[in-house]
């Protein structure tokens, strides 16, 4: 599966488009995490244990929408993006979103960018 920002793949084409596809999560880290995070707000800084759950919670995000695309039918995703919002003030959502696309090689030499 190829996973791209861009709204195409280099070197191939887009020979169907799917749809769009997404992959959610919502988490919360427990009640030891919470406390221990809300210490380190004190000094201010780096609050490592909402990075680390950030950090998981989106790698799972990018894994729910590559299963959502290939169970549609997609080789690719392209144009995806990452959304987030909080729920309650205790839980974070986070949203991996594209367009699922079908893709096959571009044998045509590339052809460099003109302006008219």
């Amino acid at each position: 599966m190829v996973v791209v920002s861009t709204p195409f793949v280099p070197g191939n084409r887009i020979v169907r488009t799917i749809g769009f596809t997404w992959g959610l999560i919502v988490r919360s880290r427990g009640i030891g995490g919470n406390v221990m995070a809300s210490l380190r707000t004190i000094p201010g800084g780096e609050i490592k244990e909402y990075s680390q759950m950030l950090d998981q919670a989106r790698h799972e995000a990018l894994w729910r929408l590559i299963q959502h695309a290939q169970s549609l039918g997609a080789n690719a995703i392209v144009s995806v993006r990452f959304d987030s919002s909080e729920i309650g003030g205790v839980m974070s959502e986070i949203l991996a979103y594209g367009t699922g696309v079908v893709v096959e090689k571009d044998e045509a030499s590339p052809q460099p960018v003109t302006l008219r």
